[in-house]
């Protein structure tokens, strides 16, 4: 029986996605854990693997394709000794609400659900199954027919049969959890672009531009940025922001960054200093390190501190998880690969999706201070500034030293005026006294 490759929901925020590249073409040979397409998501590029053994019999979806919506049919692939003549016996799965997915090291295709707890469907004496599965259970004495099928409409696959030989029940984790079976619904709506929502009293700006005469080119909205667009609007009108400063002098950690990049060879930046401040003053001081949620605050157990990338789609977080237990060596080498890898569309969801504290820096390019918005479902946010030579007072004299300001914007409902204030009053300490982000 023919199998429907579908556009899967590579990440919770996905409604749609673009199909930018079919890496194989009708024809090729398809095994399990074969890359069949690359799919633009609101995020990254991601790829889509297959999950069954046969031949690309029909591409439904052209490459360059936008506003695909999760869960339409993009392929179907044939199985051993079927032909075209099947094509047109495969069911017309139509597109349906996205389900959450399983956050997995890579994303597999979807293909449509059934219950994981469901016997081999079978017809007559048939029963459907992968051909890896079938040469599997014939080498191992296996009756497939008692085995529960995890894979598209109930077929039996590899990890079936596997976990039947080892007496356990089938796991079916390849595929995105799928919801019960329900009417057919109608495809997804994208994200509505928020530029109508943030212009003020709703002004179309171009129609007022067209209106005016006035000259303009459109630079047309990636999903990636109508997301970003999306999710911050959301965050401002949402959210109740406030948020607190603090000048931090960073003459001794600028010291010690020098000595420890001459003995190491590295290249520790400021920033890993503040990532590495950030996550020992969360590990010390929790209170910090939450969300909000109706059922009650979530105080997180781990530190995993969301650093804002900057890329030509826009902006994107990508974690540095443990971040507490972590040197600065190791911080600083993890920043620059996920920098890089976000900035080549490459980061798996796993990498931006979650972190319990944000980080944003624009002191490289000379800021002396800004407010960010919060990124949601975080309850708070660091706005790093340039270190600068300022005068100071110390003690009664005026001084020239080289300081830094940061901005903590914090969400009222889950962190109070006092509690931002001391861990504010904990940072600003191992900012101005490095030598103990070592102990």
């Amino acid at each position: 029986m023919p199998v429907d490759i579908l556009m899967p929901a590579l990440s919770p925020t996905m409604t749609e996605g673009k199909l930018a590249r079919w890496v194989k073409k009708e024809g090729d040979k398809v095994k399990s854990g074969d890359v069949l397409a690359e799919i633009e998501t609101d995020k990254a590029t991601m790829e889509v693997e297959a999950v069954d053994e046969g031949t690309l019999g029909k591409i439904l979806v052209a490459e360059g394709t936008e506003g695909v919506a999760v869960n339409t049919r993009i392929a179907v692939i044939l199985e051993e000794g079927e032909d075209a003549s099947a094509l047109s016996a495969a069911p017309k799965a139509a597109p349906a609400a996205a389900a959450a997915p399983v956050a997995a090291a890579a994303p597999v295709a979807a293909a449509a659900p059934a219950p994981a707890a469901a016997p081999a469907a079978a017809h007559g004496d048939r029963v459907f199954a992968s051909p890896l599965a079938r040469r599997m259970a014939a080498q191992s004495g296996l009756d497939l027919s008692g085995v529960a099928g995890s894979g598209p409409h109930g077929r039996v696959v590899k990890a079936d049969v596997e976990a039947a030989l080892k007496g356990g029940a089938p796991k079916a984790a390849a595929a995105p959890v799928a919801a019960a079976p329900a009417p057919v619904a109608a495809p997804v709506a994208a994200p509505a672009p928020v530029a109508a929502a943030a212009a003020p009293k709703g002004v179309d700006a171009k129609a007022l531009a067209d209106k005016l005469g006035m000259k303009y080119k459109v630079l047309p909205n990636s999903g990636m940025r109508k997301t970003i667009a999306k999710r911050l609007t959301e965050a401002w009108q949402t959210i109740p922001h406030f948020g607190l400063a603090v000048d931090c002098e960073i003459d001794n950690l600028l010291k010690l960054r020098a000595e420890l990049n001459a003995k190491s060879g590295e290249k520790i930046s400021v920033n890993d200093f503040v990532v590495k401040a950030v996550a020992v003053a969360l590990a010390k001081y929790p209170a910090a390190n939450v969300s909000w949620h109706e059922d009650g605050i979530l105080q997180y157990e781990t530190v995993d501190v969301s650093v804002a990338v900057s890329t030509d789609g826009g902006l994107i977080t990508p974690i540095v998880k443990n971040a507490d237990r972590k040197g600065l060596a190791t911080i600083s080498a993890e920043v620059k690969e996920l920098a890089k890898k976000a900035k080549d569309g490459k980061l798996k969801p796993e990498e931006f999706q979650g972190g319990t504290f944000s980080v944003s820096n624009l002191g490289m390019f000379g800021i002396k201070s800004f407010t960010s918005i919060i990124n949601p479902p975080q309850s708070c946010i660091l706005s790093v500034g340039a270190g600068e030579k300022r005068p100071v007072v110390k003690g009664d004299a005026l001084a020239i030293a080289t300081v830094m300001s940061l901005t903590l914007t914090v969400d009222h409902r889950s962190v109070d005026g006092a509690v931002g204030a001391e861990f504010l009053k904990l940072l600003k300490g191992l900012i101005e006294d490095p030598i103990t982000l070592m102990l």
